[in-house]
């Protein structure tokens, strides 16, 4: 796969079979439409091109709002796109001029004089251009004007409900991994870095890695534990994660990402780190007292144990 982060103009795609969006997820709807474009380049003995932005618009048409939360980082998601077998990705640098653009001008200026445009495939209510005024309508109309073809594909249903990716961050916060899981078609994960903590954990028997996401627009799931994978240094691991404000030990208010990795006791700080989200367990509980919470995280540790199928060292 080539990746492009602007408008190649050194590179003639052959018969470009292009879908646009931001992706954000690669959810199994955006699957259906990513098959569908490599399937429709064979066909038509073209490429596969993958054109999305970056930043995310949000941040360019409302930098005021810091509330955007992403289900992947762009280079999740170029990854993502890898793994799918798509021919090019062209990461286009999304900034206020081309935010005016019109839908007519990002047909015809972009996808058909520079990129050459074959066949436009989208998915269903998809739209686009300045103040999203770009519709299957207005491509109807366009299609034979600059003579290119379109593919609308359907919204995928699952569990009686169409998936995207506002579903997914919904169900993110409220640590509906089920859910999540299953629109995914994958288990959620985060990356970041090992930073020093306070030790509190270290004090009652359970040493924790505290995490720093590495990039700041990522979703984290809803407050509670849960049973996680744990990839660091080349290693894969289990553990079980909270995720909160620490009420029992803390009352900065601050939320962390603390995990414990299960029969592992390595000094890992400053290391990068990638953890999978397998199973919610509970909510986050202020106990009376760090007895009482170590008490409760042996029953964590027994209910995250069985879920991710690994037993005690004293088994």
């Amino acid at each position: 796969m080539k990746i492009h982060h602007d408008l190649p103009s050194s590179i003639v795609f052959k018969n470009p079979v292009i879908t646009i969006g931001t992706f954000d997820g690669l959810h199994l709807g955006h699957r259906k439409i990513i098959d569908f474009l490599k399937l429709k380049a064979q066909e038509v003995n073209g490429e596969s091109v993958v054109f999305t932005f970056h930043p995310h618009p949000r941040m360019v048409l409302h930098p005021e709002d810091h509330d955007l939360e992403l289900i992947q980082s762009i280079d999740e998601r170029v990854e993502k796109f890898r793994k799918l077998g798509v021919d090019h990705v062209i990461v286009f640098p999304f900034d206020l001029p081309f935010s005016r653009l019109s839908a007519t001008q990002f047909i015809r200026d972009i996808l058909v004089n520079k990129l050459k445009l074959h066949t436009l495939v989208i998915g269903y209510d998809h739209h686009f251009g300045r103040n999203r005024e770009g519709s299957m309508q207005n491509l109807r109309e366009l299609a034979p004007l600059y003579d290119f073809d379109i593919c609308e594909i359907s919204a995928l249903i699952k569990e009686d409900t169409n998936i995207s990716s506002t579903k997914i961050r919904n169900a993110l916060k409220v640590g509906d991994l089920r859910t999540v899981s299953a629109f995914l078609g994958d288990h959620y994960k985060v990356f970041g870095k090992v930073v020093k903590g306070d030790r509190i954990g270290t004090e009652i028997g359970y040493p924790t890695a505290n995490v720093q996401l590495e990039n700041s627009y990522k979703l984290i799931p809803g407050n509670g534990v849960y049973a996680v994978k744990v990839f660091v240094d080349d290693m894969k691991l289990s553990g079980m994660l909270n995720i909160g404000k620490r009420p029992t030990v803390s009352d900065s208010g601050e939320k962390r990402i603390e995990v414990h990795i299960f029969d592992f006791d390595r000094n890992i700080y400053n290391q990068k780190i990638e953890l999978e989200f397998i199973e919610y367990i509970r909510e986050e509980i202020n106990f009376n007292g760090l007895v009482e919470l170590k008490n409760q995280l042996k029953k964590d540790e027994e209910a995250c144990r069985t879920v991710l199928d690994i037993q005690s060292p004293s088994v």
